[in-house]
């Protein structure tokens, strides 16, 4: 990787290399346990002149979205996330029957559900086949493709411009940034607004959270990288909200140049926040890959511990941040018994590179743990509630971001 993706610089300065690992989603089926297993590196670099932090392009999305594993309805609160979003964003833009609404990676219809109970026209754009097929047999009308420029001049022309276009959690996932940029300003009407939710590297840094930098993500965006982003596609930001989902995430409000006007105090708030954290200097970046290091010794130190007091750890979750976790830390089944997940595309296949096993939920409660090691820790309010059944019989919580933690839980 030798230039940015956004600006063209060659000025790229190494954050955290985390070796090689499988692509995140890469579930592995029993019969696919003695084939190779293709890996590839995951260094992420950040631009010194435009400070977007970011992956070499080695894994070309059609390769991960054509089908996915994950499906968002399957996360309680995930689900309940974007119901919020919804209400806010109808009253906060006077959406009304005559209005349309564009989801862009829209995947299963977990958001635009709750468009269509509003009586509000909708289309969700999702380039992979099995879960935008799930979308549409729930009633929500579901578009199979990538966005492109040309993409979202097909659906303006066929459905119209739309009032508000969302984009969450897809804005990392495309390596050209400018074009689905401009395929975003295909989409939304010359007075209308999108509205991108994306993790936030200031989070991201600040907590450790380098599980969440994995292949399916290209970039991690600052207030002030993605602001650049936008611009490169026509797109002006014009106010910006911190969320607590994903470890911590930026809802950022864009809308054509035309129609942008000032942008709020907050976008100013969080861009001196950026600055005081020293994320528009490499200074902000050197002592990361110190503390990544180091959760990977102190999970590795409990993991073997429990193993040589012959106690049980088994996993919750299989969740794409927890594969870049397992690989980095090289976490095998000696160590990590297996996972469970809610997903049943997930049951009775294999984490990517180190071959946990997949199980339904109901193992835990059956086998009983000493331990059990939550991968999606960003979830921790919802699966401390969720897991509370593992106090029956003494067993306790392990959160491994942004340090180890190992919770009592009760009823």
């Amino acid at each position: 990787m030798t230039r940015c993706r956004l600006c063209g610089s060659t000025a790229l300065t190494s954050v955290v290399d985390l070796g090689a690992t499988p692509p995140c989603e890469s579930f592995l089926a029993e019969d696919q346990l003695d084939l190779p297993e293709p890996a590839y590196p995951l260094h992420l670099r950040v631009c010194a002149d435009c400070w977007l932090a970011q992956l070499p392009p080695l894994i070309a999305p059609e390769e991960t979205f054509r089908e996915y594993a994950y499906f968002s309805s399957y996360s309680t609160s995930w689900v309940e996330h974007a119901r919020t979003f919804v209400e806010g964003a109808v009253e906060r833009l006077g959406l009304g029957a005559d209005a349309f609404v564009v989801e862009v990676a829209s995947n299963d219809g977990y958001l635009l559900r709750h468009v269509v109970d509003r009586g509000i026209r909708c289309l969700g754009v999702e380039p992979s086949v099995n879960v935008g097929a799930v979308a549409r047999e729930a009633g929500v009308p579901t578009l199979t493709a990538f966005l492109s420029p040309e993409t979202g001049a097909a659906v303006r022309g066929e459905h119209g411009p739309a009032d508000l276009v969302v984009a969450n959690n897809v804005y990392a996932h495309i390596p050209d940034v400018t074009g689905f940029t401009r395929g975003l300003r295909a989409l939304v009407a010359d007075d209308g607004w999108v509205s991108v939710e994306v993790q936030h590297l200031l989070t991201l840094i600040e907590e450790n959270q380098y599980d969440t930098i994995y292949h399916e993500h290209f970039q991690y965006y600052t207030v002030a990288s993605a602001a650049r982003a936008l611009a490169s596609g026509g797109l002006t930001l014009v106010d910006v909200e911190l969320l607590p989902t994903h470890g911590g995430s930026l809802r950022l409000w864009a809308r054509p140049e035309g129609a942008a006007g000032e942008p709020t105090a907050r976008v100013a708030e969080v861009l001196d926040r950026e600055k005081a954290a020293g994320l528009q200097e490499l200074s902000g970046y050197t002592e990361f890959s110190a503390r990544v290091a180091k959760v990977r010794r102190d999970l590795l130190r409990f993991l073997v511990e429990a193993a040589e007091r012959g106690e049980t750890v088994v996993g919750y979750g299989a969740p794409g941040k927890g594969n870049t976790l397992l690989n980095h830390c090289g976490i095998r089944p000696d160590l990590l018994a297996y996972t469970v997940d809610r997903n049943p595309y997930k049951h009775g296949r294999y984490t990517p590179g180190t071959r946990i096993p997949i199980l339904p939920p109901e193992r835990i409660a059956a086998d009983r743990p000493d331990y059990v090691l939550v991968l999606p820790w960003n979830l921790r309010t919802e699966l401390v509630e969720q897991l509370s059944f593992v106090h029956e019989w003494g067993g306790r919580l392990v959160f491994p971001i942004p340090e180890l933690s190992i919770v009592e839980v009760t009823s």
